[in-house]
């Protein structure tokens, strides 16, 4: 740990392996692809390993489908919310599949697509998630992502070949067979249309107590009954309880008895689901919950933002100026 710098995410190969293996099996023995969310899990100097277990990887972006193309080397499933007009013809010449976020989007680029034989998919509301924070929440009434069923009344235009739905956030299987039933429910008329299926990331069959053997038989049955490929682009999974982030303590502030440790990271920046979400994570030299232990300090952030920072953690003994804070679980940063 003293040869590594501060701040520094920490990735253990081994941990990262275990879960691609785990993911390569299921992905085997459901007969499926699995390709890697980018906007997950983007460090490229490891996409040489994850070409070893999965198909690819999908985009949200221009600069991650570039990425995709000159670091995994493979072309790039794309979904964007809107396309900006200036970049879509570079972003179809490195994309072998096309999601699209709405009927006018599709319209818009259809003949870019045709002319150059991508895969395109429109995006679907399956108007049902287990996510419970609404900002993290794509299913919401009023989302603006994904069209809802209503849209679909004279089936799919011509040139659709796939659909597209993310309904999920470090979800189970049995919130996407939840998820499954709602779909079916309102696009299961269009599903002799189509060849392939997305459904999209949040599936983090890596999570201890994961039920893989009920994931299978989802994916299975549904190949079977529909006749539809079936794609999944998890991004955190591959790189769950994977590694740390590193940081240190630059100063300690106090005002009106509040103790401030400033670190040499920021939430907003490294971490915004802190704050977001918000959750807490764990560190390795403290608890964010034992509030018996003697000494109590918010961790700060390096940033201007005012709320860059985590109400307070508890120690054994008092922080000092170089002292090191490890955030566990971190890799999917």
């Amino acid at each position: 740990m003293k040869g590594i710098p501060s701040p520094c995410f920490v990735l253990e190969e081994s941990k990262l392996i275990r879960n691609l293996e785990l993911m390569q099996s299921v992905k085997e023995r459901a007969g499926i692809s699995i390709i890697l969310a980018l906007k997950g899990f983007a460090m490229w100097k490891v996409f040489p390993t994850i070409q070893r277990y999965l198909d690819g990887a999908t985009a949200s972006s221009l600069h991650e489908a570039m990425l995709c193309n000159e670091e995994m080397k493979s072309k790039a499933h794309t979904y964007c919310a809107a396309y900006v007009p200036e970049e879509f013809d570079q972003i179809s010449d490195i994309s072998s599949h096309i999601s699209f976020n709405s009927l006018n989007e599709y319209h818009k680029y259809k003949e870019i697509c045709h002319k150059k034989g991508l895969k395109c998919a429109i995006r679907v509301n399956p108007e049902y998630s287990d996510v419970g924070t609404a900002l993290y929440n794509p299913c919401a009434l009023g989302s603006r992502l994904g069209e809802t069923y209503e849209h679909f009344a004279e089936g799919l235009p011509n040139g659709i070949t796939g659909l597209h739905f993310h309904a999920l956030c470090e979800s189970n299987s049995y919130d996407l067979e939840r998820t499954l039933n709602s779909f079916e429910k309102h696009f299961g008329h269009l599903l002799d249309q189509i060849e392939w299926i997305n459904m999209g990331g949040g599936h983090l069959m890596t999570k201890a107590g994961y039920d893989i053997e009920h994931l299978i038989s989802i994916l299975k049955n549904f190949q079977v009954k529909h006749k539809v490929k079936i794609i999944l682009e998890p991004g955190a999974c591959a790189v769950w309880q994977t590694g740390y982030l590193t940081s240190r303590v630059l100063d300690i502030v106090n005002h009106h008895g509040i103790k401030t440790a400033m670190l040499d990271i920021s939430f907003t920046a490294h971490m915004p689901d802190t704050l977001e979400m918000p959750y807490r994570p764990t560190i390795r030299e403290g608890s964010a919950e034992d509030s018996a232990l003697p000494y109590a300090y918010r961790l700060g952030g390096m940033s201007c933002l005012s709320g860059d920072f985590l109400e307070n953690y508890f120690f054994e003994k008092e922080l000092q100026i170089g002292d090191s804070i490890t955030f566990e679980d971190m890799i999917h940063y």
